[in-house]
């Protein structure tokens, strides 16, 4: 079958014509967009969120501690810096989990990775909520986290791999909104069993304190994700590879909506080396060893953590004590927060097929550099308080406490609605269809452990200042900026065929022109 090429064009000259900057304009496969359109319908609709449970239960085990890690500092008498490594132990397992399901997906397919998932997060929570001491509890952690990490890599390529192009923004966009319902659904089982109890420390059923349930919990989502698993076809491009074409037409006609399914076949085929199987060993590259176009995306995975988002549901109910709130009244305001990430993340999705992910990007790291900025301000004016155990916490008189509160919900806000969907969408597309699950697991490795040096570095960083620890936020948000403006290219209605390493190439050559 022959591919078909047009000239795409950012504008034109006076007379009608292309400008002189036009003259090295891109080429790209209009195949595609001469066949007709994908149909969407509701099975599409109904496996994306399937997937994206994934995602639900990612939000879930990094959140769950939020509401546990006092008490669970006071059990085991935790100094400052192992009570940080304890809550930021899941992340190694991220990590991990993350650089490993990029060549078992390659290997084995997308499902298998996703029911591997889920059996890791039934056993975390058990594990965690019956844990002995605290290197048990972190032991377990770290087995949650190798399922968080396989979520994160499996779920937005399979979403991005059986979804029609001209709404992948938004059926990508599920995956936050996933992590973010699982991070209200973790915060408010948090504060109703702490409040069942009359504090996560005392004691709730069976003799166990009500932080050992709120890790328990866990297991019904992950039992509900398995479940949901073994419905779920697999991905197409991941059937082709294989020489599964009967099986591959049958997911892109039923499922995807395509209507010309040997069209679509013959450009997957196009895009994939059937003859080699994929490796790391393919990411490899001419900038300090690997490809511009895997480097675009470990660096979005790394901005997206180093805005310090993680902060605020690490330790929100933490930070909202040390300003004056008691511990009923921070959970609440934590899952005030929470919701606000939710309305927003239904915006962001609204908007993303519409707008594209570029301009968006830019908007919202002018947003968290402003409210950042705020923040590092307010808590300039905190005064030292000694308890009576001889620690030390930052208190926040008004108006910085409200000033404080409300700028961490401004930065909640230009979070949800763009860097935290949107890097998820483009992790899902940006890499060529040869290169995408061994690429997005490098990615989401990087950003697991930019989480883990953010969070463990945050005990460390407030206890000299917190706005020493904002005010690092606020300059990572800038760089951001510049980042997307410079580098990030734009992928909105593109079919993944169409994605290549010369995406960077045009990335530059636009911004030249």
């Amino acid at each position: 079958m022959a591919r078909t090429g047009a000239r795409v064009q950012d504008g034109a000259g006076a007379s009608g014509g292309p400008t002189p900057a036009q003259s090295e304009e891109r080429t790209v496969s209009t195949s595609a967009a001469s066949a007709p359109p994908a149909r969407l319908n509701g099975r599409i609709i109904g496996i994306s969120i399937g997937a994206a449970l994934g995602g639900f239960l990612f939000g879930f085990d990094t959140a769950v501690i939020n509401g546990a890690v006092e008490s669970i500092g006071s059990q085991f008498s935790l100094s400052a810096g192992l009570q940080g490594f304890a809550v930021s132990s899941a992340l190694l397992g991220c990590a991990a989990g993350a650089w490993f399901a990029g060549p078992v997906a390659n290997k084995y397919g997308r499902i298998p990775v996703m029911l591997v998932a889920a059996l890791l997060f039934l056993a975390s929570s058990i594990g965690s909520g019956l844990a002995f001491g605290v290197w048990d509890l972190i032991l377990w952690r770290v087995v949650g986290g190798l399922g968080v990490g396989a979520a994160s890599v499996i779920a937005p390529a399979y979403i991005a791999e059986v979804s029609p192009a001209h709404v992948r923004g938004r059926l990508g966009s599920l995956q936050q909104l996933a992590i973010v319902l699982g991070i209200f659904t973790s915060l408010l089982s948090n504060a109703i069993l702490a409040g069942a109890a009359g504090g996560a420390a005392n004691e709730l059923w069976l003799g166990q304190e009500a932080w050992r349930w709120m890790f328990m919990a866990e297991a019904v989502p992950a039992i509900v994700y398995g479940l949901f698993a073994l419905k779920l076809p697999e991905s197409p491009r991941f059937l082709v590879a294989r020489g599964q074409y009967d099986k591959a037409s049958a997911v892109l006609h039923d499922f995807t909506g395509i209507v010309e399914v040997n069209l679509k076949i013959e450009e997957i085929k196009k895009t994939i080396n059937a003859e080699k199987k994929e490796s790391l060993s393919d990411l490899r590259g001419p900038r300090l060893g690997l490809k511009p176009i895997v480097w675009i995306g470990i660096l979005l995975s790394v901005f997206q953590q180093f805005v310090g988002i993680n902060v605020i549901f690490y330790y929100s109910t933490t930070l909202w004590q040390s300003v004056g709130f008691d511990e009923s009244d921070a959970l609440r305001i934590s899952v005030i927060t929470s919701v606000t990430n939710i309305v927003v993340t239904i915006v962001a999705i609204l908007l993303v097929d519409r707008v594209g992910r570029r301009l968006m990007l830019l908007v919202g790291s002018v947003g968290m550099f402003l409210s950042l900025g705020i923040m590092a301000i307010a808590f300039s004016f905190a005064t030292l308080v000694e308890a009576a155990d001889g620690t030390t916490s930052a208190q926040l008189e008004a108006p910085w406490s409200t000033i404080a509160l409300v700028a961490a919900n401004v930065f909640v806000v230009a979070f949800g609605a763009t860097w935290g969907p949107l890097v998820w969408v483009l992790l899902g597309e940006i890499f060529p269809n040869s290169i995408r699950a061994g690429a997005l697991a490098v990615a989401a490795a990087a950003q697991w452990i930019a989480n883990f040096a953010i969070s463990t570095s945050f005990p460390a960083m407030s206890s000299i200042s917190l706005s020493l620890a904002y005010g690092f936020y606020a300059a990572m948000a800038l760089l951001s900026f510049f980042f997307v403006l410079r580098k990030v290219p734009e992928t909105k209605g593109r079919e993944l065929e169409d994605m290549t390493e010369d995406l960077v190439v045009e990335r530059r050559r636009a911004r030249t022109t």
